[in-house]
C-alpha cells in the first residue's frame, strides 16, 4: 500500500480564511525543563485541509459526525483547471471530461493550482478560482457525494460563496477544502484501485473538521 498526501501543513500563523481567527499553535511545554513537549491548537474548525458538513451553512444540516466514515472514501475524478485566471468561476462546462462518466456516488476534486500559491497575499486570499453556483448544481444533479478544491473556500471569497455552499451542503454532500496537488498526484490518482479518502476527527456536533486527505493505492 502507498499513500500520496494532498494535505496542506498546519503551522503557527499559517494562511487561512481572513474572517477566521488567526492560527496559533504555541508550544506550551518542552524538553528538558518540562520533561515533555506539548502544543496547543487555537484555530477555527475550518482551518487547513478540512471538511465542511451541511451544518456549516444549514441550521438543520447534519454535523460532521453524522456521516459514516465510509462516506469519506471513494473514487475521485480530478478536474484540471491550472490555467484558470484569478476570480475564475468554474461552471458545468468545465466538467466536460466527466460528461460520459457516471458520477453517482463519486468524488470530484478541482485542481486550480491555487494550493501552490498558499500565502497571506491579496491574490491567494481574495482572488482564487471558485466553484460557481451553476457548477455546484451541475455536480449535485449528477449525484456526487463529495467535492474538493485546493483553496480554503470552494466558493472563494466571491459573491457566490454562500450560494455555492448552500447548494452543495443542502444536497447532503461534504466538501473538502485547502487541498494541494503536489507533483506526482496524477500517477497516484490513476493507479489501479486508487481511492481518495479524507477522514475527519471525531467531533460530535461540529460543522467541520480538519482532515488528512490522501490517495491510497
Amino acid at each position: 500500500m502507498r499513500i500520496f498526501d494532498l494535505s496542506q501543513p498546519l503551522f503557527d500563523g499559517c494562511p487561512n480564511c481572513p474572517v477566521h481567527p488567526p492560527v496559533r499553535l504555541p508550544r506550551v511545554a518542552d524538553h528538558p525543563g518540562d520533561g515533555w513537549r506539548m502544543e496547543e491548537f487555537h484555530m477555527a474548525s475550518h482551518t487547513g485541509t478540512h471538511l465542511d458538513a451541511p451544518l456549516h451553512k444549514l441550521a438543520l444540516g447534519g454535523a460532521i459526525d453524522a456521516f459514516p466514515l465510509e462516506a469519506f472514501v471513494g473514487q475521485a475524478h480530478v478536474i484540471e483547471l491550472k490555467n484558470a485566471d484569478s476570480d475564475y468561476a468554474i461552471k458545468g462546462a468545465d466538467f466536460a471530461p466527466l460528461y460520459n462518466i457516471d458520477l453517482h456516488g463519486a468524488i470530484v476534486l478541482l485542481n486550480t493550482g491555487w494550493g501552490h500559491k498558499r500565502a497571506a497575499t491579496e491574490e491567494y486570499l481574495y482572488h482564487s478560482p471558485y466553484l460557481s453556483a451553476e457548477g455546484a448544481q451541475w455536480l449535485v444533479d449528477r449525484g456526487v457525494k463529495g467535492v474538493g478544491i485546493d483553496h480554503f473556500s470552494i466558493g472563494g471569497m466571491s459573491e457566490e460563496n454562500t450560494q455555492t455552499h448552500e447548494i452543495l451542503l443542502g444536497a447532503a454532500l461534504w466538501v473538502v477544502e485547502d487541498l494541494v496537488f503536489r507533483e506526482g498526484w496524477r500517477s497516484a490518482a490513476s493507479a489501479q484501485g486508487a481511492l481518495f479518502q479524507a477522514l475527519p476527527l471525531l467531533l460530535p456536533g461540529f460543522s467541520g473538521s480538519p482532515c488528512r486527505a490522501v490517495f491510497v493505492y
